[in-house]
């Protein structure tokens, strides 16, 4: 069985881009949090999917709400990823953003939008894996904020 240390640097090696996922409860108040663990999964229908750890502040609403907005992050938004990371951040204070269609939070100078609808969820160790419904999707200009070898790092065209 392979060491959970060499595990992480052997996953580290893999450029990921990096995404904020929110969400409104049944309250209205906003959440959100960085998933760096995100993917296409179909293009017919359109679906995506997330990996959110069972620890995370987000995983039960992820879970019983209907719809969660996704905010693909450009090069200039590293202190965004940081602070939705942050449990003890007030995470939507003084941070530019629209709402999409069904409600949610798309932050302002990111690459790319979609809100998506949960469809399916499968618990996969100490994460869960949910796969998600593209209902908008909205692409925009700019260059990926990526998360390599446990930093942050930038494509370089």
């Amino acid at each position: 069985m392979i060491d959970p240390d060499t595990f992480r640097s052997v996953l580290g090696r893999f450029a990921s881009g990096v995404t904020i996922i929110t969400a409104r409860d049944k309250a209205g108040q906003d959440h959100g949090m960085t998933v760096s663990a995100f993917s296409s999964a179909s293009l017919e229908p359109p679906l995506v999917l997330i990996c959110v750890d069972h620890a995370a502040s987000m995983h039960a609403l992820l879970l019983t709400h209907p719809v969660f907005g996704v905010s693909i992050l450009s090069t200039g938004q590293e202190a965004y990823s940081r602070r939705f990371a942050d449990t003890d951040a007030e995470r939507f204070d003084g941070i530019a953003y629209t709402r999409g269609e069904s409600g949610v939070v798309l932050l302002e100078d990111a690459i790319a939008h979609l809100e998506c609808r949960p469809i399916e969820h499968f618990e996969a160790g100490d994460h869960t894996v949910i796969v998600a419904a593209v209902e908008r999707a909205e692409p925009k200009t700019g260059q990926p904020l990526l998360y390599y070898r446990g930093g942050y790092a930038q494509l370089e065209r």
